[in-house]
């Protein structure tokens, strides 16, 4: 019997790897012009699956791109791009191209705002949650992301050195706390309570409706870390998931996943019943309900799911990515920080233990130092996968075949030193006066075009107002001068950590207790 098992495994992969090598010289799309990442690139995806197990394809990419490679073949029918010419037409406005097969193995029964493929489909959502993200709420839920800032400002105080402790703080897990407990309150109305409880223990939920105690950052990140590998082997997907399963580390990445899948359906099951008892929020789950004139959107239980799923990951994920960076990027350059510091202190009075978001929500230092750190170590850091429309089409001057899977890596296209000068360097200044404004179209922080992230108002909301708060309470230095973080990258580029120490400044104001309203509005 053993026998004849593994004498269908071999037939069966000799038949496949005779198809990729048939495929390949037939060149059917005519891809074999432009060079392989790998040797066997133009065969098979595995050496891209490869290089994303290591941690870091973007900056494989980038090393090939400047080599002298504004196109490079990732796999049989996936193109990179380096040259900043293909943005407009690979993820602009009036582009024909859509999400890729990757989207679609990746996507669980529902689809929600970021992976839903179809145009119309997306249409309709963005017209859904447009009014919850637009920018005139920020307003109605500052007070959310301030109550959030004072229970980090109060941990953070605990851990000063001149209060008796010398103790190293990694900032980054508090930050990524403060992201979640925000975008918890702001899109659910809902208290998780990470930075009180100093940890992000929660409840998950079967679907036979017992509970268990889950990890919510270690259950989170297990997913995209799959995902980034195995996503990649687009007609073996479901096949490879089951075969990934056999070697311990994957098998605990997917058992992972299913502590983020009960934490989802907990969130999602506990809001919607607030919202079935009649209580009436303000919040993103309100919006997704029902529009603004009380009628209701009569979406499924599994699309509320899938948006709650997405709201609470990239709503937190890359924002606390975000912060960390600047904040490193900061320590690294005094000068910058010493310039931002002033920026602030100019604006905040010395009483001012959270930044208002109307005093420094125009600061245009303040905003540079975000967008240059995001510009360096983009949160969402590799090529985010489009397919060419049947008829085929014209990228960076050069026609590309239909249904071919493109893309450019944000971490490659803010590296354009024709764009960018010194593109490595950590330079503010860039950002400002109209020279910053030409820079815009170069930006794929928060990707562009019509599926550009909806939650960037939010995201600069909860940056502008932390950074500030904390730059005008504290000084910082790294606990090792020297310091620099690993960084792996799964569906983001995440940073290993950040050792700070933390001292108080002259101001001796005490911080305020938590915003009651926040604390009663939120369950």
């Amino acid at each position: 019997m053993y026998g004849l098992l593994f004498g269908t495994f071999f037939a069966s992969l000799f038949f496949l790897i005779s198809k990729w090598i048939f495929d390949y010289f037939k060149d059917p799309k005519g891809l074999r012009k432009y060079p392989n990442m790998h040797i066997l690139s133009g065969v098979t995806n595995i050496p891209y699956m490869l290089l994303s197990e290591k941690g870091f394809r973007s900056k494989k990419l980038f090393e090939l791109h400047s080599s002298g490679m504004p196109v490079i073949r990732t796999g049989p029918n996936s193109l990179s791009y380096g040259d900043t010419r293909a943005i407009k037409d690979i993820y602009g406005h009036n582009t024909k191209c859509s999400k890729d097969g990757n989207y679609v193995v990746t996507a669980g029964t529902h689809y929600h705002m970021a992976d839903v493929i179809d145009k119309n489909e997306h249409r309709r959502k963005r017209r859904v949650l447009s009014s919850a993200y637009a920018l005139k709420n920020l307003e109605e839920w500052e007070f959310k992301v301030a109550d959030k800032t004072v229970r980090l400002i109060n941990q953070i105080d605990k851990r000063c050195s001149d209060y008796g402790h010398d103790e190293v703080v990694d900032y980054k897990p508090w930050l990524n706390y403060f992201t979640l407990d925000a975008i918890a309150d702001i899109g659910l109305s809902h208290r998780l309570g990470f930075l009180d409880q100093a940890s992000d223990r929660t409840k998950s939920l079967r679907p036979d409706g017992t509970t268990f105690e889950s990890n919510y950052r270690e259950c989170l990140y297990a997913n995209s870390q799959a995902n980034s590998v195995i996503g990649y082997c687009y007609d073996y997907y479901k096949s490879l998931v089951k075969l990934s399963k056999l070697f311990p580390h994957y098998n605990r990445l997917w058992k992972l996943n299913e502590g983020w899948e009960g934490i989802v359906l907990n969130l999602t099951t506990e809001r919607l019943k607030r919202y079935q008892a009649g209580e009436q929020l303000e919040d993103f789950f309100q919006a997704l309900m029902q529009d603004k004139n009380g009628v209701a959107n009569n979406l499924e239980f599994g699309e509320i799911a899938a948006e709650i799923s997405i709201m609470m990951n990239a709503g937190s994920t890359t924002t606390a990515i975000a912060m960390t960076n600047v904040m490193y990027m900061l320590l690294k350059n005094p000068k910058c920080m010493l310039k931002l510091r002033e920026e602030v202190d100019n604006v905040l009075d010395e009483d001012d233990i959270v930044a208002p978001y109307r005093k420094v929500k125009y600061l245009p230092y303040l905003r540079a130092c975000l967008d240059e750190s995001m510009r360096i170590f983009p949160p969402t850091s590799h090529g985010l996968t489009r397919a060419t429309p049947p008829e085929g089409l014209i990228i960076a001057g050069e026609f590309v075949p239909g249904d071919t899977t493109v893309s450019i890596s944000a971490f490659v296209a803010h590296r354009d030193p024709t764009i960018f000068p010194e593109p490595e360097k950590y330079t503010p200044e860039r950002w400002l006066g109209d020279a910053g404004k030409e820079l815009g179209s170069y930006f794929l922080a928060f990707s562009t075009g019509a599926r550009g992230c909806i939650g960037r108002n939010i995201s600069y909301l909860e940056q502008t107002v932390v950074l500030a708060s904390m730059l005008h309470r504290y000084e910082f230095e790294l606990a090792d001068s020297n310091f620099e973080p690993e960084r792996h990258e799964f569906m983001n580029l995440h940073p290993s950590a950040l050792p700070v120490r933390f001292k108080r400044r002259n101001n001796e104001v005490v911080a305020e207790k938590p915003s009651p309203a926040a604390t009663s509005r939120a369950v």
